[in-house]
């Protein structure tokens, strides 16, 4: 399958969401990703169900949604109701992941597992075959803009020799500092899903960053 790209809506002008949504429905990209945060999983806030429901409400294609928050279980099917497509729960944040994965599937949608930097992958290996993608943060959650951590290479081919070997199709998806330096390698090593944030909403042309970056990703 092609390689997807994901512009985080974190990154937008908030002042001019609509705008920026439309941008996105008319460019290149594949997907929405939706950071929630609740100001205690993760030291910011970004917005609430509210701004989601609108988001939504313009978007035309996949929302991916990524829960920065203590004990998502609550919101499910909230999220659900709101239109989301993908949730995508911290592990850090789930006392019982298995319970949490089935909740999500059951209300409809696709069931997504994030990794904190240091979080290790084996962690997952017996859920693996119940996860329809794997977030690894290549920074630590709460803020855009910050550097790539390097060993995010190494955990991206780790965690696909784990994927082939159980048989499963779980997609890998990489959140924090993407950028046109790393997309190329980052799919070599076996990622099929790329966050980009400040890297295309600070470009001067957004929908050609986007189209360059799924090209260079798609090479």
């Amino acid at each position: 399958m092609s390689k997807l790209i994901a512009p985080s809506v974190l990154a937008a002008d908030f002042a001019n969401l609509q705008r920026d949504v439309e941008m996105i429905n008319r460019s290149e990209a594949d997907w929405f990703h939706i950071d929630i945060m609740d100001g205690v999983f993760v030291p910011n806030i970004s917005f609430g169900m509210p701004v989601l429901r609108d988001i939504v409400k313009h978007a035309t294609k996949t929302i991916d949604c990524h829960l920065m928050i203590v004990d998502p279980d609550r919101y499910v099917e909230t999220f659900a109701q709101l239109g989301c497509n993908i949730l995508t729960v911290h592990y850090e944040a789930c006392t019982h992941l298995h319970r949490t994965l089935q909740l999500i599937k059951s209300h409809g949608m696709k069931a997504g597992v994030a990794l904190n930097p240091h979080t290790s992958i084996d962690l997952l290996k017996d859920v693996i075959q119940d996860i329809d993608m794997v977030c690894l943060m290549s920074v630590n959650p709460g803020f855009g803009g910050q550097s790539f951590i390097e060993n995010t290479y190494d955990k991206v081919t780790r965690l696909k020799e784990m994927i082939t070997a159980k048989g499963c199709v779980t997609l890998i998806e990489i959140d924090g500092g993407v950028t046109d330096k790393n997309a190329r390698q980052l799919v070599d090593a076996g990622a099929d899903v790329l966050v980009a944030g400040s890297y295309v909403f600070k470009s001067a042309n957004q929908e050609v960053t986007i189209k360059s970056l799924r090209s260079l990703a798609n090479s």
